[in-house]
């Protein structure tokens, strides 16, 4: 909070003309929920810096649970807004959804570019029942900061998917259940690399059963398999 106050107070002594400070109301966060950012640095077109974030009631404005961001790091909407809810997007400021599946909304707050290639990452917060609060998941965190930005949910299936890559020539997909009092289970890879000679890739693709995983390789040529 001190770093956040000093970094607001500096900007405020700058003046017009630069990065200053500024404050956003979300309204429709989401069904339950409402918020409003302060964050350090902003200009016309994105915002930096330490940010703090009231969640708020959607329906009585009453604070339900206030949080940090070292960096909140985002570009800011043609009407000079930060982007929220965008799970396929680079630059959502807040995203919640149901990351554990357990009927409860989750919150993952933008907290700098460190994930793969200096993508988007998140700290990821889940709500706990008998807490009555939401709570920092290391594990989640982990996974919205060590991939390609933030995860993907699939409600359908109840699984999170991750992506990485390594140049043009290697990509893999992972999928992981949540399961209750153990955390997140790798259950599927799907690995593309394209061989030395370039005229060929290979395809394999990981399936947890049970214990056991199955495992397929097929190989594509290369101008089929990635066409224009």
């Amino acid at each position: 909070m001190k770093s956040l106050l000093h970094a607001l107070l500096l900007a405020a002594l700058l003046g017009p003309g630069v990065a200053t400070a500024a404050e956003f109301v979300i309204p429709h966060l989401s069904a339950a929920y409402s918020a409003r950012i302060v964050v350090a640095h902003c200009d016309d077109s994105q915002c930096s810096g330490p940010a703090t974030i009231e969640l708020r009631d959607a329906r009585t404005q009453a604070t339900v649970q206030r949080f940090e961001s070292e960096d909140m790091s985002i570009l800011l909407d043609p009407k000079k807004k930060p982007a929220v809810n965008v799970l396929n997007g680079d630059q959502s400021a807040l995203i919640v959804d149901d990351f554990n599946f357990d009927g409860q909304d989750d919150l993952a707050i933008r907290n700098g570019n460190n994930s793969g290639y200096g993508g988007p990452s998140y700290d990821v917060y889940v709500y706990n029942r008998t807490r009555k609060a939401f709570v920092s998941s290391d594990e989640l965190t982990e996974l919205a900061s060590s991939k390609l930005g933030m995860f993907q949910v699939d409600h359908q299936r109840k699984r999170l998917e991750t992506l990485e890559k390594s140049g043009c020539c290697w990509h893999l997909t992972t999928q992981y259940e949540v399961v209750p009092k153990r955390g997140l289970q790798e259950v599927y890879t799907r690995e593309e690399a394209v061989n030395a000679d370039g005229e060929h890739v290979d395809v394999t693709v990981r399936q947890r059963e049970g214990e056991r995983w199955q495992t397929r390789t097929r190989r594509y040529k290369t101008s089929q398999y990635y066409k224009p």
